[in-house]
């Protein structure tokens, strides 16, 4: 049986932490890689048909690129972690070269990749043009930062977004799927989530920074079932590091659990001529995003740089 969900260092290869790509059982349209940053490391994205998008998980980057035999640089400011806003990206066309280097202080870096042979132009977007949408209501808010989605970026094929989850909430739920092409209804797209948690620096949490003792250990909670399109079954705690690959099926929740705030960097891309993410909810569960007009967004949200709140921003 194919394995969907895999432990950090599971997919380890070639100098990277996590590596995904077409080599990897059952996966063809998309790729993830994740790695470290330090002084006098070095790592190398090969010319390949696949458009990518490099982005800053912790910490500054130095990416150099060529595309189409001209050598260009690029600074990637970074922040803090995933649980301080929206980083500064880098989209490099199919066919492009990159070196990614240490920029004075260590980072963890990811590259969000599809399979493509189409031509877009590289673009830097900086933190602050980087959209973010607050989604949900209630203990079914999240935060969405759409730094690789159509409305934000011209690409071929790839739609990608980061997602927080404030502790007891959750994500990625209503179930739902994306694996039938229903013209305006539902497309299909292969998806990689990338986990991460940490002690919740919520504003008002019960449990906060301040009170978790050394030995705390921050999970979610992830599930995936099937659907007509094929048999996955995930029912999985989620640290930092994990990975979960979705290619059919109803997937959802991603629960935070209480104290310890849920990331997840979401890869898709698939067969389809139209680059559009369109979902179908589970039927049995899609009434409750009629609730969510009853309530407010978590008051906790957004995250920012500075803090959490809506006073943060």
């Amino acid at each position: 049986m194919t394995q969907w969900f895999y432990r950090r260092g599971e997919l380890a290869r070639e100098g990277w932490e996590t590596l995904v790509d077409a080599r990897t059982p059952g996966w063809a349209h998309t790729g993830l890689r994740v790695g470290a940053l330090t002084e006098g490391t070095v790592l190398e994205l090969p010319p390949a048909q696949v458009e990518r998008i490099v982005m800053p998980l912790s910490g500054p980057a130095h990416v150099e690129y060529v595309v189409d035999g001209a050598t260009r640089e690029q600074r990637l400011g970074g922040r803090p972690g995933v649980f301080h806003g929206p980083s500064d990206v880098l989209y490099l066309p199919s066919g492009a070269a990159a070196t990614l280097r240490w920029a004075g202080s260590d980072a963890r870096i990811s590259v969000s990749e599809a399979v493509t042979a189409e031509r877009r132009p590289a673009r830097y977007l900086p933190h602050e043009d980087i959209p973010v949408e607050l989604r949900g209501a209630g203990t079914s808010s999240r935060q969405v930062q759409n730094f690789g989605t159509p409305a934000a970026l011209d690409a071929a094929k790839i739609i990608a977004c980061e997602v927080i989850t404030p502790a007891d909430n959750w994500s990625s739920y209503p179930a739902h799927k994306h694996d039938e092409h229903l013209p305006g209804h539902e497309s299909r797209l292969e998806e990689i989530y990338y986990f991460e948690a940490a002690v919740t620096r919520g504003a008002g949490s019960p449990a906060g920074v301040e009170a978790a003792p050394g030995g705390a250990d921050p999970f979610g909670m992830f599930a995936t079932y099937s659907s007509p399109a094929g048999e996955i079954d995930i029912n999985a705690l989620a640290r930092t590091g994990d990975v979960a690959l979705i290619p059919y099926g109803y997937h959802g929740p991603a629960a935070a659990a209480p104290g310890y705030d849920l990331y997840y960097l979401n890869v898709m891309a698939g067969p389809d001529e139209e680059r559009v993410w369109l979902i179908s909810d589970d039927p049995a569960h899609a009434w409750v995003r009629g609730s969510w007009e009853q309530q407010s967004v978590d008051p906790r949200l957004p995250y920012t740089a500075t803090g959490t709140g809506a006073s943060a921003v």
